[in-house]
């Protein structure tokens, strides 16, 4: 068995090093000691009864006491609580390896957690690490966060059916009887903890009644140097499933987010403030974003001020989700040399979606997307919006605040290759009136959907082959574009 492992290792090794030669940036590997340990070592038992936290956390300590190497998960049902990750760790599960925590919220205790100084509450991650150096999770098992226990699920997610049997499996109903909670305890808990949230508590006790509600975010890892997700299914999560955040070196090869569309706030990716990624070749479907790239959120993000920085996606498919690729709405740190390059956006609500709004800041720059194919997107084919969650806000020009620190910029964004077989809108590109979209250029874009173009408050925004096929009104609306040349063929 050991011999098999390590060269499980050193295959890993050489399908990253060979995708990486076909990358113009290099992202570095995370390298392990030729250590092995199972899980089963540890007295683990895979009955899906018998919780194995301690039979992880044993394993994780022995292999750290011999400098690191690779925790062997054999096929089983494994039940646990929170796994902390150490450096020179890889998680690895075998064909047949499915990991369950446990939907019992007292295992993931609340705790305090510092972003660079930014400190908020929140609860323990199914799956933690921090401030760690060479860590990986790669195999062909399956990680199940247990969310459904956490989540509210919202009516209009649901068929009839399906929300009929929900109701009628227990939990609560809100007032209106649009949301469904898992109990009383969830549904007044998130009020409390918002409220704390606003406030600035961090006192622990103060949160606790709300405990329950506070969903944590699947696999939340911050500050780790060389990582590695490989071949794993993520799935049914709390919160957010994956999250790197404040990351350098960062790996993502042939992994599989798998989150029901009815599941609340359940990103597949989101990427935060981190340096030197690639992603490629993994398949994403969610309850909310597929793959999303955040910076932080307003004068916190931008006083942390740590970019999504050289970044490559690459052969990713994204199902259900509220956006196949997108930026924000917390970028407020701002985004520089990103590539999207041979992706597909089947079903999704967006394909290409921009997100922010005043008071962000931030600035995203050069962006390069090409060779992305997006089929049946029920909104927007590619969406910039400005005015993100800020309902009513006044979009006339007149009344224009002041540029600040809290305004958003976006500009050199280049589009070339572009397919969409239907949508909504074919795209819809706003700024702001005191701070225009600019420098964009689209180039062999070809889209049908029902409505056409829609330029908003834009600046030197080229089209060069660029073909809308709408079935109502149309193909082209522009307010408040200069210098730009938005001819499209006929």
């Amino acid at each position: 068995m050991k011999k098999i492992k390590a060269c499980s290792i050193a295959a890993i090794a050489v399908v990253a090093v060979c995708l990486f030669t076909n990358t113009s940036m290099a992202v570095s590997l995370p390298v392990f000691p030729k250590h092995h340990v199972s899980l089963t070592d540890f007295g683990a038992v895979n009955d899906g009864v018998t919780l194995n936290t301690e039979a992880f956390s044993n394993a994780i300590a022995a292999l750290s006491v011999k400098g690191g190497g690779e925790l062997i998960v054999p096929a089983g049902y494994w039940l646990t609580g929170p796994i902390k990750l150490e450096s020179n760790i890889n998680l690895h599960l075998e064909r047949g390896a499915l990991i369950q925590f446990s939907r019992d919220y007292h295992l993931y205790p609340l705790m305090v957690f510092d972003m660079k100084g930014e400190k908020s509450v929140d609860s323990t991650s199914p799956i933690t690490g921090q401030d760690l150096e060479n860590v990986a999770i790669t195999g062909e098992g399956i990680i199940d966060g247990g969310g459904d226990a956490w989540r509210m699920i919202k009516k209009e997610k649901l068929g009839t059916m399906e929300w009929d049997a929900l109701v009628a499996s227990g939990g609560v109903l809100d007032a209106d009887g649009t949301t469904w909670w898992p109990n009383t305890n969830i549904m007044s808990g998130a009020k409390i903890a918002a409220r704390l949230m606003s406030e600035g508590s961090l006192n622990l006790a103060d949160y606790e009644p709300a405990h329950e509600s506070m969903r944590p975010k699947m696999v939340h890892l911050v500050g780790i140097k060389k990582l590695l997700l490989q071949g794993v299914t993520f799935q049914n999560p709390p919160n957010w499933t994956l999250n790197p955040a404040l990351c350098e070196n960062v790996t993502i090869l042939d992994v599989k987010v798998h989150n029901a569309y009815s599941a609340q706030n359940s990103d597949a990716l989101d990427l935060e403030s981190c340096r030197h990624v690639l992603i490629q070749d993994s398949t994403f479907d969610a309850g909310d974003d597929g793959i999303c790239f955040k910076s932080g959120k307003d004068a916190a993000g931008r006083r942390i001020g740590v970019p999504d920085e050289d970044v490559t996606v690459k052969g990713c498919t994204v199902y259900h989700a509220h956006g196949g690729f997108v930026i924000g709405s917390e970028m407020s740190g701002g985004m520089k040399n990103i590539h999207v390059d041979n992706c597909t956006f089947i079903g999704t609500d967006n394909g290409l979606r921009f997100k922010s709004a005043r008071g962000r800041g931030g600035v995203v720059e050069d962006i390069h997307i090409s060779n992305i194919r997006m089929e049946n997107i029920l909104q927007d084919a590619i969406v910039f919006e400005m005015y993100y969650e800020k309902k009513g806000a006044d979009m006339s020009g007149t009344n224009m605040p002041p540029v600040n620190e809290g305004t958003p910029l976006f500009r050199d964004i280049h589009f070339e290759n572009i397919i969409c077989r239907g949508a909504q809108k074919a795209m819809v590109l706003t700024g702001l009136p005191e701070m225009p979209i600019r420098d964009f250029d689209f180039k062999n874009v070809s889209i049908s959907a029902r409505l056409g173009a829609f330029v908003t408050d834009a600046n030197n925004i080229t089209f060069d082959n660029v073909h809308v096929d709408c079935r109502t009104g149309a193909p082209l609306t522009e307010k408040r574009v200069t210098n730009s040349k938005l001819d499209l063929v006929q």
